[in-house]
């Protein structure tokens, strides 16, 4: 396959060296000269051992348009609309989305869903989470009903974003970035929404429906620079009325990523980093013993499974994708109904035959 990159930070290097581990060839591109060199110089280089001299790097003005098989949008999310509208011109076979998949407001949402349908461009998401290994172990539990009958559902993504600023050290904290503003996708809700997304996933694969009520309790930062949630609290209900609680944030240390599910026969973990290299699946059935199931990973892992699955999805059906677009805008309606549902003090109720539109959110 032929791959184009837009975007040449961390998420741009990520998924470059997963496509030439896939043997597929990539240009990678962004707006930024001084960004591309240190791609080349620095950030590839030190994660990966060597540049490879096989990737092509180039301004997005001077990239090279069609004929790519899959372009993935690896921009800060306030320009990912934009970004993968001008990539539908192109006519991939799919575009990949970085999460979040658009900023809080869904602008421009709605029009992306019709014009890729319009155009047989397929859409992905990228909360490469819910393929890795465990989760989909996890999710098998879920679909065999392993627990029986699902009570509760909890997942949680608490972790301290200095992180993030250690993995990207030309900036200097969240005032340099969309992270540190909540209406350009960033935030706890926007940047760990691997959350949010994780419990739709698990949801749908215990047969319990999408979320069609949110109730959120969100803590703002708003310093006249920065403007930004570092804890968010939901609790959300389903079509079939199943309710469960996502926590997410930006200040927690060490991290805890993790979910839980409680059925009427037992209990199922799934855990994040575990132990170093490794995730874990923990299945508690009632009256008997765990059993803990561990699976090695590496972060560059979780992008080649990601593309491994993209490949897979385009050769059978990419609307039955885990990742695909309408799962990850379907996160986005709730991170926008959240939002809402914080700052009006309500519950906020979805309805997804209004599509991806703030029309679509009611109190």
């Amino acid at each position: 396959m032929r791959v184009k990159i837009y975007g040449s930070g961390s998420i741009g290097n990520h998924l470059a060296n997963a496509s030439r581990q896939m043997g597929w060839s990539v240009d990678l591109c962004d707006v930024d000269s001084a960004a591309l060199d240190r791609t080349r110089n620095n950030i590839y280089p030190a994660r990966y051992g060597a540049w490879d001299d096989e990737i092509s790097l180039h301004l997005n003005d001077e990239a090279p348009t069609g004929g790519h098989d899959l372009i993935a949008v690896g921009t800060p999310p306030d320009h990912h609309i934009s970004v993968a509208m001008t990539a539908i011109a192109e006519k991939p076979k799919a575009i990949l989305v970085e999460k979040p998949f658009c900023t809080p407001d869904l602008k421009g949402a709605q029009e992306l869903t019709e014009a890729a349908r319009e155009n047989g461009v397929a859409l992905f998401t990228g909360y490469d989470h819910v393929v890795g290994e465990a989760a989909q172990a996890m999710a098998g539990l879920l679909q065999n009903r392993a627990v029986g009958d699902i009570q509760s559902l909890d997942v949680e993504f608490r972790e301290y974003w200095g992180g993030i600023f250690a993995a990207h050290p030309w900036l200097d904290g969240p005032k340099d970035t969309y992270l540190g503003y909540w209406q350009r996708g960033g935030g706890a809700l926007g940047e760990h929404s691997h959350a949010l997304n994780l419990w739709q996933h698990f949801a749908q694969q215990a047969g319990a429906g999408r979320v069609t009520q949110v109730q959120a309790m969100i803590d703002y930062v708003d310093d006249g620079t920065v403007s930004y949630d570092r804890l968010c609290q939901l609790n959300l209900r389903t079509e079939t009325g199943l309710t469960g609680r996502v926590v997410q944030d930006v200040v927690t240390n060490p991290t805890r990523k993790w979910a839980r599910v409680q059925g009427t026969g037992g209990y199922a973990e799934w855990q994040c980093g575990y132990a170093p290299g490794q995730d874990a699946v923990t299945l508690g059935p009632q009256d008997k013993d765990a059993e803990l199931t561990t699976y090695d990973k590496t972060r560059p892992t979780d992008f080649i499974l990601e593309l491994r699955h993209i490949e897979t999805a385009l050769k059978t059906d990419p609307d039955a994708s885990s990742i695909s677009g309408a799962m990850g805008l379907d996160t986005m309606l709730v991170v926008a109904a959240a939002h809402k549902s914080a700052q009006s003090g309500k519950m906020v109720s979805i309805d997804y035959t209004k599509g991806y539109t703030q029309s679509a959110l009611y109190a």
